[in-house]
């Protein structure tokens, strides 16, 4: 996964060479934009890098790189889908789906900056919420002819939108906190936790193994956990699948020669 920027690599050049590679998904990040204002602290630090306010629309880059590629899994990791209109992104979203042949997978999350929520119209105490409702009501026009919302945030009555994706997009939810999990046994396909280190591992595996019963409970079938931003480490690697994750996205730094880490990474795969 990388942060796509227009002084990074080059979109269709990135996706040819994980493809070719061997990789087995490639995702992108999302901001519509930065405020300048900077009172939401960063998670990461103090600094916030440019690369937040460089990002392509992952959607539009997405589009390119599935016809630049043939194989592997695209998606957003992750889309801060409370900011766009639902009825929108769902017609791009199934029309990215489309044109990669049904490669597509949501990663979705709520944000963290407060200042850009509002910019788009979101109540910064409610991110997660609404995004709950931009997901279901995203699932309804996937797979109804004629669907209808009606919720706090989205509310349409019936309505015709086309086209239908090849089959509902996975929807990944991203994030940590204490519901999470919540959230992927509701409206979710599989979890995306974010940068999970070593130390904070044995956590996690508890909580897959929690997922995964609680799954089992609600006749669901086992739910995928893929890790954003895995530590590119044969030990680490090992770690995790012994964890029960089921798949790994290194971060790819945004910049021109960051393509040479593909080859050392690639002979981390078992």
């Amino acid at each position: 996964m990388t942060f796509l920027t227009d002084y990074g690599i080059e979109p269709l050049t990135l996706a040819r060479s994980v493809e070719e590679h061997g990789f087995d998904a490639l995702f992108l990040t999302e901001h519509t934009h930065i405020p300048t204002s900077r009172k939401s602290p960063w998670p990461g630090g103090a600094e916030l890098p440019p690369r937040y306010s460089h990002t392509f629309d992952p959607f539009v880059a997405l589009s390119a790189m599935a016809v630049a590629t043939k194989r592997i899994a695209l998606g957003t990791g992750v889309s801060l889908v409370a900011q766009h209109d639902p009825i929108s992104l769902a017609k791009t979203v199934a029309s990215v789906d489309r044109i990669s042949g049904g490669r597509f997978e949501l990663g979705v999350g709520p944000g963290w900056n407060k200042e850009e929520m509002a910019n788009h119209g979101v109540d910064p105490k409610r991110p997660t919420a609404r995004m709950r409702e931009h997901v279901l009501a995203m699932q309804a026009i996937w797979s109804a002819d004629e669907p209808e919302f009606h919720g706090t945030y989205v509310d349409f009555d019936p309505i015709w939108s086309w086209p239908k994706p090849t089959r509902r997009p996975p929807v990944l939810i991203g994030g940590g906190g204490p519901t999470v999990l919540d959230r992927v046994l509701e409206y979710g396909d599989g979890w995306i936790p974010l940068r999970v280190t070593l130390e904070t591992l044995p956590e996690y595996a508890e909580r897959i193994v929690e997922l995964r019963s609680r799954a089992a409970d609600l006749g669901r079938g086992p739910v995928d956990v893929t890790i954003y931003g895995a530590v590119p480490e044969p030990a680490a690697i090992a770690a995790y699948e012994e964890a029960g994750v089921d798949r790994v996205l290194f971060e790819l730094p945004d910049r021109p020669d960051a393509l040479s880490l593909l080859d050392a990474w690639a002979g981390l795969r078992s």
